[in-house]
């Protein structure tokens, strides 16, 4: 046993080393994943950074760290940590991370719905050459339900196609291209939208927040985007909004996860699915590894910490 405090990290400390320069050597390092074993230095650790996992399983190994000081996540959202976290240790999120990988996915995920590719996957696997008439991204208004750091980069990423983007956050706020709404606005919101993209981290007050109402409210034929969490969107009152085709979905996220075979959802006419990839591309790791070797650095250098989660979460 060192006197060193002890940092559990996911990955081999010479990717942090590699992202600038040499860790801090009045730290000690150890890899572990506890999902897979739980060395005996579990009490000894101040500095855990999680593996990366949106399921609350990297949380169970929490009571055994009797000297823990702080938990570093990977994930943007930490629904998964919610009431598991000791009182007096310090929960970050991973802010920034996943910002640039999501955003390409909620691109993707539109361009697709919205020009047919899905259609056109099935036609070459079955050797048909149909020309059907498309509407494209261009000219159309998104309204961006949640404006963090992965909300605004979805929105940099939108206004180049030449869309009206419409933010919207708790809070009325200027935004970096203009106002940014209220949620109690989306009532009047939702019927002049053509793409509604869901990105608010999940807790009690969005859990739900896509209903039947909501649904209700959207424009026919509009297109709902979820990169959120899949406990955002009633997934009863989706299946049932698509089978009566008012809307159309395209979903990284849902609920339950993983959709299981012969859900109603994997059927339902105008919906794309994505096995929640949001965030796991190669744009993950190297962002990953900066992140934490900078909250390490100033761990060791008694410094503030960045992304630190307050109250509730």
């Amino acid at each position: 046993m060192s006197d060193l405090p002890l940092v559990w990290l996911p990955f081999d400390p010479d990717h942090l080393r590699a992202d600038g320069g040499p860790l801090p050597d009045t730290l000690r390092y150890e890899v572990v994943d506890p999902r897979e074993h739980v060395p005996d230095s579990v009490g000894e650790v101040r500095f855990y950074v999680t593996p990366y996992s949106v399921g609350s399983e990297v949380a169970e190994v929490l009571p055994r760290m009797g000297s823990l000081e702080v938990v570093q996540v990977l994930s943007a959202g930490v629904d998964n940590m919610r009431g598991r976290v000791p009182d007096g240790v310090t929960l970050c999120n991973g802010r920034g991370i996943h910002d640039t990988s999501t955003a390409e996915l909620t691109l993707t995920l539109i361009l697709a719905s919205l020009r047919g590719v899905p259609q056109f996957v099935r036609q070459q696997d079955a050797g048909v050459w149909e020309r059907p008439w498309r509407p494209a991204l261009a000219d159309k208004r998104v309204l961006l339900v949640g404006y963090g750091a992965i909300g605004q980069a979805i929105e940099e990423r939108l206004l180049a196609f030449e869309t009206e983007v419409v933010p919207v956050a708790r809070t009325a706020r200027q935004g970096a291209h203009g106002p940014v709404r209220s949620f109690e606005e989306l009532p009047e919101l939702l019927p002049h939208a053509d793409v509604v993209v869901l990105i608010v981290p999940l807790t009690e007050q969005t859990r739900g927040l896509v209903d039947a109402d909501f649904l209700a409210r959207m424009r026919p034929g509009a297109l709902l985007v979820n990169v959120a969490r899949g406990g955002v969107v009633d997934t009863d009152a989706l299946v049932a909004a698509l089978q009566a085709e008012r809307v159309t979905a395209a979903l990284d996220v849902v609920e339950p996860e993983p959709l299981p075979a012969g859900h109603p959802l994997w059927s339902a006419p105008g919906v794309l699915i994505v096995p929640h990839v949001g965030g796991v591309s190669s744009a993950m790791w190297p962002r990953a590894h900066r992140l934490v070797a900078a909250q390490v650095r100033r761990y060791a250098a008694g410094e503030p910490l960045a992304n630190v989660m307050a109250g509730e979460y």
